[in-house]
C-alpha cells in the first residue's frame, strides 16, 4: 500500500509517495538521492545509515518512513552550512578520522547526537555517576558510539575528533 509522507531532509521539504514497508534509509537513498547515509549492513548493526530524526541519531534502515512523516532528517551531508563543515566534521578531517569512508556519514552523525545526549546530561552504561552530568571521557565516547563500525578500525582517530570536536581536550575529563 502506497501513502503519501513529507520528510524535510537537511532543511528541505521532500513529497513522497511511499510503500508502507520503506525504510525511512530507503527513502532517502532511492527516492531523494541523498547518499549519505550508507547502507552497510541493513539490519541496525553497523551504524553506516545513522542519521539525526528530530534531533535524535536514529538507524534509518529501521526506521519506517510512514512512522516519520513531518520529521526533521539531518543527514551527515546536512551538517554543513554555508559551505562551511560543521565542527565535527571538520574534526573528523583534522584528525584523520577516516580510511575508505564508507562508515563516516554515519559516524558523524552518531557524533553529533552523542555529544548532544551527553550535554543534556543522559548518562551511559558507563557513567559513573546517574546523578551527575556526566563527563565526556574516552570510555564514554566508546560507549556512545558503540553502534557504529568501523571496517578499517579508524577508532584510535575518531575518538580524539570527537573530543576536539566537543571542545575536550586530550587528558581531559
Amino acid at each position: 500500500m502506497d501513502v503519501p509522507v513529507v520528510l524535510r531532509v537537511d532543511g528541505a521539504e521532500q513529497r513522497l509517495v511511499v510503500d508502507t514497508r520503506t525504510t525511512v534509509l530507503d527513502a532517502l537513498r532511492e527516492r531523494i538521492g541523498n547518499t549519505s547515509p550508507k547502507k552497510g549492513c541493513d539490519h541496525g548493526q553497523c551504524g553506516a545509515c545513522t542519521v539525526l530524526l528530530n534531533g535524535q541519531r536514529v538507524l534509518s534502515c529501521l526506521a519506517l518512513a510512514v512512522a516519520y512523516d513531518g520529521a526533521e532528517i539531518v543527514t551527515a551531508e546536512g551538517l554543513a552550512t554555508d559551505g562551511q563543515l560543521h565542527p565535527m566534521q571538520q574534526a573528523f578531517v583534522d584528525y584523520d578520522a577516516f580510511q575508505c569512508g564508507y562508515c563516516t556519514p554515519g559516524q558523524i552523525c552518531s557524533a553529533v547526537g552523542a555529544i548532544d545526549e551527553l550535554r543534556r546530561g543522559w548518562p551511559s552504561h558507563v557513567s559513573s555517576d546517574l546523578r551527575s552530568a556526566p563527563e565526556l571521557t574516552d570510555a564514554e565516547i566508546s560507549e556512545r558510539m558503540s553502534g557504529n563500525l568501523c571496517r578499517c578500525g579508524a577508532y584510535a582517530n575518531i575518538t580524539p575528533a570527537i573530543r576536539a570536536a566537543a571542545g575536550v581536550p586530550e587528558g581531559v575529563g
